[in-house]
This record gives C-alpha cells, sequence and structure tokens, in this order.
C-alpha cells in the first residue's frame, strides 16, 4: 500500500470516528419497556436553547421541532429504543431537546372498543437538584398501570380504564402520572430507560358503585335495575347483574360466579 494511500484511509478513519463521537456525544438512547398488548406514540420536542433568541418558524401543517414515532401491539412485553439527539436546528434556529412524550394504547378485550389509554412525560431540565443517572450510565423511570373497572348502558357492561402512575425510587405508588425529569448533560451517550407494568389486580372505577365479595365484585343495584349511576349508599344486600364482555351475564365480576 503507498504512503499516500494509507495516509487517506486513515484520515477517513479518522473522519468517521470523530463523527461517531460527535453523534455520541449530542444523542441518547430512550428505552422504554412496554407491556403486552401495548401500543406507543413517541414524541420528542424541541424549542430554542436557554438564552437563545431566535423563534421557531410558523407551522404550515407541519412540525419540525418534533420528532414523533409510532410502535404497533406487540403480543408480548418488548423494549422499544430510540436514539434521540439533544439538539436539533430548524431553519438557523438552534434548538435543544425539552421533553418527552409516551402516549400508550392497550387491549384489554377483543373487541374494537375494548382499549384504553394514558401517558407518561419525561421533561429534560438544564439542572436538576437531585441528578438520577447512575454509574451504570442508565437512568430509570418507572411507572405501573391498573384496569379500573365500571358499567355502562341499559345492560351494565363491562368496560374498562387504564390507570397509570409512577413509582418513585424506593417502589412506592405516587400521585403523579408515569414519568419524571432528566438533567440535559447526563444523557449524552447514556441511556434513559421508562420501565411500565401492569398489576394483575383490577379495581372499581368509581368508589360506592361495588361491594368486595369471594370471587370479585358484585354491582350494586341501587333505586332499580335502569338505575345507571346505582350507588350502594350502604345497601349491600341488593345487587343487579352485569354483562361481561364475552356477553356472559353474571353476578360477580370477574369471577362470574
Amino acid at each position: 500500500m503507498s504512503r499516500w494511500l494509507g495516509g487517506a484511509l486513515l484520515a477517513v478513519g479518522m473522519m468517521w470516528l470523530t463523527g461517531c463521537a460527535g453523534r455520541a456525544a449530542d444523542s441518547f438512547t430512550l428505552e422504554v419497556d412496554l407491556p403486552a398488548e401495548f401500543e406507543l406514540k413517541t414524541a420528542a420536542n424541541y424549542r430554542p436553547a436557554t438564552g437563545e433568541i431566535c423563534t421557531l418558524p410558523r407551522r404550515r401543517g407541519k412540525r419540525p421541532e418534533r420528532k414523533v414515532f409510532f410502535t404497533d401491539y406487540k403480543p408480548s412485553a418488548s423494549r422499544v429504543s430510540h436514539e434521540l439527539p439533544l439538539s436539533e436546528r430548524v431553519e438557523g434556529c438552534p434548538l435543544v431537546l425539552i421533553s418527552v412524550e409516551l402516549d400508550f394504547t392497550a387491549k384489554w378485550g377483543r373487541r374494537n372498543a375494548d382499549f384504553g389509554g394514558n401517558y407518561a412525560h419525561i421533561s429534560i431540565r438544564d439542572r436538576l437538584d437531585t441528578p438520577g443517572m447512575s454509574e451504570s450510565g442508565v437512568q430509570q423511570l418507572k411507572g405501573v398501570c391498573q384496569w379500573w373497572f365500571r358499567t355502562i348502558g341499559p345492560v351494565h357492561g363491562i368496560r374498562k380504564i387504564l390507570h397509570c402512575r409512577s413509582l418513585d425510587a424506593a417502589g412506592q405508588l405516587q400521585n403523579a402520572r408515569p414519568g419524571g425529569a432528566a438533567q440535559r448533560d447526563e444523557l449524552p451517550g447514556k441511556t434513559l430507560r421508562m420501565v411500565l407494568t401492569v398489576t394483575d389486580e383490577e379495581q372499581p372505577a368509581f368508589d360506592d358503585n361495588w361491594v368486595a365479595v369471594p370471587g370479585g365484585w358484585k354491582r350494586c343495584r341501587g333505586k332499580s335495575f335502569e338505575d345507571m349511576d346505582a350507588f350502594c349508599n350502604g345497601d349491600t344486600t341488593h345487587f343487579k347483574p352485569i354483562k361481561m364482555p364475552d356477553g356472559r351475564i353474571c353476578d360477580v365480576y370477574p369471577s362470574c360466579n
């Protein structure tokens, strides 16, 4: 190999390595652990960096300051991964990543209408009081979802609502939705991981509509069978049948005893 060719190849190699290092220095890996039968829309939002006086161009049906990714339903739990830049430039305006929105939809039955949705939000900030990146290079944000059940319509058919909340570092349930915050200068070349799980235990969507019994719950009768609100108001002896998602008429949800 000639000296000139060897030098050229070395230069190209150095340029490639420099390019990779530059990309790694200005991006991070976003991972989302999804339960089975979850669909996900991920949106990364960018805004002018702190101190910048430029403004974003007027929208014309497009949002160049927003990157959107879609993940279809999968029959089993899965991990979604995206490489997200921490900065962008739109029409000469320097932007930085300020947040990531995670809109998820989950199936609870076989019918087209048997689904529920919720969302998580991750803020990307210039500075945090308590930075969260671990020595392993992975910062985890945890959330847990639960199905809440209710009845609707004249036959009191079962429907479900997806209710999700965050978990703190000790695994304690919080009132906030899943998500949290990450410090921008801790993220380059690292991994930010959102971990979602679903608890097996369901609960009534509204208070004073159901009474716990062996095998599940009974729906309070209320003023009459036609009473769709049907609050218990202390009556724990009169109930009404419910219609299960598969069409069965039952007295107890979910065991149908």
